[in-house]
């Protein structure tokens, strides 16, 4: 008994086999490239050939993916793949295992169930957050993912931060995204003096990312450290917010700004602690993910496994 997981993020796809133990039999991943499209069917064809696993193997796949999607069509609209509106993804990774069942649900949601799954938070209620070009969200509340009518549920990226006016690619104004995306942390530090410190001849050649700022913030270079500081406020606001309403007990931070270690959770943790009000939002935990890149993978198999 295997099934397919596929992680659709906004830069790389990945796909992995995984057995009901939770073990990773094979493991792929790619750029998103100039063709999505292109990319999700090498990406399969690749990992479902012999010598890996067989068509015959696969009792089902489930795919994470950025959103926003619709559960109900199978369709998808990531805000990062400019080339997917209303992409029938289910569909077209039916069509490429004809028989084999296909889920899907949103990468914050799949982060959250792998980490319960496969991670040290399978207790009360959980949520995921990923912090990368985008802020991803997702609830598991007693070992099921809450996934709404249209799949879209925790998307706490789009709750109004109380902080500013731009506008989020969404189309409202003044999104947790628009603070604490990794874009939108460089975009206000280059706008607000920031002039790359740390390591320029590592960093030559490279685009000006959150690694970049990151690596500033960790030096206590001012305005670094200030982006690092009005993204966690942001994200805390969010996360306390979904606390309120869910009465989570952990907060697990994934994504590739999250790799910034304690240069994110510290503030991040503390903005927690000065919001906080009430006892039972005072008991809220925040961890970083456990499984690494590999948590949204697992979450998928879990859907893939039933766990929904």
């Amino acid at each position: 008994m295997t099934v397919l997981a596929i992680d659709i993020g906004g830069t790389r796809f990945a796909a992995a086999t995984i057995e009901p133990a939770g073990v990773i039999t094979a493991r792929l991943e790619m750029p998103v490239g100039p063709d999505p499209t292109a990319t999700l069917k090498d990406l399969v064809a690749r990992i479902v050939v012999p010598g890996l696993i067989s068509e015959e193997g696969l009792t089902g796949v489930g795919i994470g993916v950025t959103g926003p999607l619709d559960a109900v069509s199978g369709t998808v609209s990531p805000a990062g793949i400019q080339a997917w509106r209303d992409f029938p993804l289910v569909k077209t990774v039916a069509g490429l295992l004809p028989g084999v069942p296909v889920h899907l649900a949103g990468e914050g949601q799949m982060m959250a169930l792998g980490e319960w799954w496969r991670g040290p938070f399978s207790e009360g209620a959980l949520l995921g957050v990923v912090v990368s070009s985008g802020i991803g969200g997702g609830l598991v509340i007693e070992g099921r993912p809450h996934l709404g009518p249209s799949g879209n549920a925790g998307h706490i990226g789009h709750i109004r931060a109380g902080e500013g006016w731009e506008s989020c690619r969404c189309g409202a104004v003044g999104c947790v995204e628009t603070i604490a995306s990794g874009p939108s942390m460089v975009r206000w530090a280059l706008a607000n003096g920031w002039q790359q410190v740390v390591e320029p001849t590592f960093w030559a050649g490279r685009p000006v990312d959150a690694r970049a700022l990151a690596a500033d913030a960790k030096r206590g270079v001012p305005v670094a450290v200030e982006a690092f500081d009005r993204a966690a406020l942001a994200l805390a606001t969010a996360i306390l917010t979904a606390a309120a309403l869910f009465d989570v007990d952990n907060v697990v931070i994934g994504g590739g700004v999250a790799a910034a270690g304690s240069t994110l959770l510290n503030p991040l943790r503390q903005a927690v602690a000065d919001q906080a009000g009430l006892g039972f939002l005072r008991r809220l935990r925040v961890a970083p993910t456990t499984l690494r890149r590999d948590a949204v993978l697992f979450g998928a198999a879990a859907l893939a496994f039933g766990c929904e």
